[in-house]
């Protein structure tokens, strides 16, 4: 056990070194976690239209690469774009979900929160699209 701190202090940080020694990582959990992210990807397939629609996207923008022969390096910032996407879609679905369960009502600050989080799923694809055409217009011509 550690000493209680002699500054007086309120022994927070004990009481943190201790709950952090009782919380030790088990393999049991770790595979928990795994479950626990597998079932929000499920969920969000059955629940979003939008997440069909990206991976029809996705679907399209990774066949296009094997069909034009798309260079490794190019393949890669393909998955990275594609991947930002995926993430900002599933940030926004959680957001929205989160505002719409504070409250239905109309509110200018739930709605500005969830324009900002649109708004970061419109830049993914903005930015995926941008290298998407780098990536595939030369190769059209």
């Amino acid at each position: 056990m550690l000493p209680a701190p002699s500054s007086g202090g309120s022994g927070s940080l004990k009481k943190h070194l201790i709950n952090m020694k009782q919380k030790q990582i088990s393999l049991r959990s770790r595979l928990n976690s795994f479950g626990f992210a597998f079932n929000g990807l499920f969920a969000f397939f059955q629940q979003e239209p939008n997440a069909r629609i990206h991976l029809v996207s996705t679907l399209i923008v990774f066949i296009a690469a094997v069909c034009f022969k798309v260079p490794q390096i190019e393949v890669i910032a393909l998955v990275i774009v594609t991947g930002f996407v995926w993430v900002a879609e599933v940030f926004n679905t959680a957001v929205e979900r989160a505002m719409d369960f504070i409250s239905t009502e109309k509110n200018s600050n739930i709605k500005f929160i969830k324009d900002l989080a649109a708004c970061g799923v419109l830049l993914s694809a903005i930015t995926a699209m941008i290298t998407g055409a780098i990536v595939f217009i030369p190769k059209l011509f």
